[in-house]
């Protein structure tokens, strides 16, 4: 089984939707995570609303800081997935393990403003485009991992359009 850290800002929007996407389509391949540089203390409301709305579980999410992935206890992760700007361009910790990282860019829902259903739209589209992203990585064979542009190949998913 493959780790999967996604990490955003605040941890509570694309991150969680990543972690909630992977967990649910990922089967026995892969455990996933989400983080945040600077976590906003609580998971937006929309973003659970969002996965509800999609038939995948919203339970147990809370935004947390990536400090917890980067000690000696921490579980090993093999890839970390950045979701949006700011996180990629961040100093990030030393990961044990010395996992992939890649970028996955997603517009922020959360920074859309409006009433109920505009900011559903805006999170269901975050939703769409990081659901064909996590399609796409369970496409790859567990071997790309291994393979020699394995970091060429993850990336590249993060320029998938949705």
């Amino acid at each position: 089984m493959r780790n999967v850290l996604f990490v955003c800002t605040a941890n509570s929007a694309r991150s969680v939707l990543a972690e909630g996407l992977l967990g649910h389509l990922g089967g026995d391949r892969f455990k996933s995570f989400s983080a945040g540089s600077t976590p906003r203390g609580q998971v937006n409301p929309d973003a659970l609303a969002c996965l509800e709305r999609q038939k995948v579980s919203s339970e147990g999410f809370r935004s947390k800081s990536w400090e917890e992935f980067s000690g000696p206890d921490a579980p090993k992760m093999d890839l970390i997935v950045t979701v949006c700007d700011n996180a990629a361009g961040e100093a990030c910790p030393i990961w044990p393990g010395h996992p992939l990282v890649v970028h996955w860019g997603i517009p922020d829902p959360a920074g859309v403003e409006g009433d109920d259903s505009v900011r559903a739209a805006a999170f269901d589209l975050a939703y769409t485009q990081m659901k064909r992203r996590v399609e796409d990585l369970l496409a790859l064979p567990d071997t790309v991992f291994d393979a020699a542009d394995a970091k060429l190949q993850l990336s590249a998913i993060g320029r998938t359009d949705a």
